[in-house]
């Protein structure tokens, strides 16, 4: 009769597979773990709920406001595809970038090289939690809206698929940008300057607000090219009413050109996101991370 403990038999059965299904698991494991955390963190809940209710409360007082060239349509149900768009834009590009450059300043990224698979199991971690960070917003936008602002969805419980389609896809495209821009940055104090500035700015020439339209032509085009413009524009096309997308740049939906750009920017990201990860990993050194752990502690006293 075999002596061995039920948790060794766990621990066995966890590593069955390749040491890359193993990786991805305790990813997936680790990042879950994150999340839970997340949930049992009075700043982080409080947070959510806070900037959350101040937006629907905002948008109850405007419930009557219509919008200009686009009858019946009010400003709640123009902002909506906006604010989700928003939503998973900067949590999933700000949260991945300031996680990362700290983690390269405090030594977890070094010690990533003593792991086996340690970059994909790091990497899967920082997707899922992540992912699972921007449900507690979304549900707290969407769960009251219908009664207080009415049903935001115009094409039944199809449109209700196709808006957790858009938001996956969306999360997809833009989340290896925050894993890109905190590898470049490196310390969580560069991350204001050149993360966050640059993901605010985009966001106001993007249609987060509201279709681009009162651009010029060329920066119409520009906006085009990012993934955060067609999010949104996706997201109006699953939402708004027929007749709003005279609103839109061209005054058609193109929700096939926003499906493969959100597509092509998430394989893309996916791709290279891992190998710069894999070669900041290898840069790394323990001298550069005392370097950097002294002068914080010389600007901080």
């Amino acid at each position: 009769m075999s002596a061995t403990t039920p948790a060794a038999r766990t621990s066995a059965a966890t590593r069955t597979g390749s040491p890359r299904t193993w990786a991805v698991r305790l990813g997936l494991r680790r990042g879950v773990t994150e999340f839970g955390h997340m949930l049992r963190s009075p700043e982080d809940v409080g947070w959510n709920a806070v900037i959350g209710v101040a937006v629907l409360v905002y948008l109850w007082t405007q419930r009557d406001t219509p919008v200009a060239g686009a009858d019946g349509l009010t400003l709640p149900e123009l902002a909506l595809p906006g604010i989700l768009a928003a939503t998973i834009m900067f949590g999933m590009t700000l949260g991945p970038a300031f996680g990362l450059a700290t983690e390269v300043e405090d030594g977890t990224v070094l010690r990533l090289r003593a792991t086996p698979r340690g970059t994909t199991t790091y990497t899967v971690g920082m997707v899922t939690g992540q992912a699972l960070g921007a449900v507690p917003m979304l549900a707290i936008l969407l769960l009251p809206w219908p009664f207080l602002l009415g049903n935001p969805m115009h094409q039944g419980a199809g449109g209700w698929a196709a808006l957790v389609g858009w938001l996956l896809l969306g999360t997809l495209a833009v989340l290896p940008a925050g894993v890109v821009i905190g590898a470049l940055c490196g310390r969580p104090s560069r991350v204001l300057p050149f993360g966050v500035a640059p993901v605010v700015v985009l966001a106001f020439v993007s249609g987060v607000f509201g279709p681009p339209t009162g651009l010029p032509g060329w920066a119409q085009g520009a906006v085009q090219g990012f993934p955060l413009y067609w999010l949104a524009h996706g997201l109006r096309s699953t939402t708004l009413p027929p007749g709003a997308e005279a609103l839109e740049i061209g005054g058609a939906w193109h929700p096939g050109i926003a499906a493969l750009v959100l597509g092509a920017w998430a394989v893309a990201g996916l791709v290279v996101a891992p190998l710069l990860l894999r070669r900041l990993t290898q840069r790394e050194t323990a001298g550069a991370m005392a370097a950097r752990l002294q002068a914080h502690l010389q600007r901080a006293g």
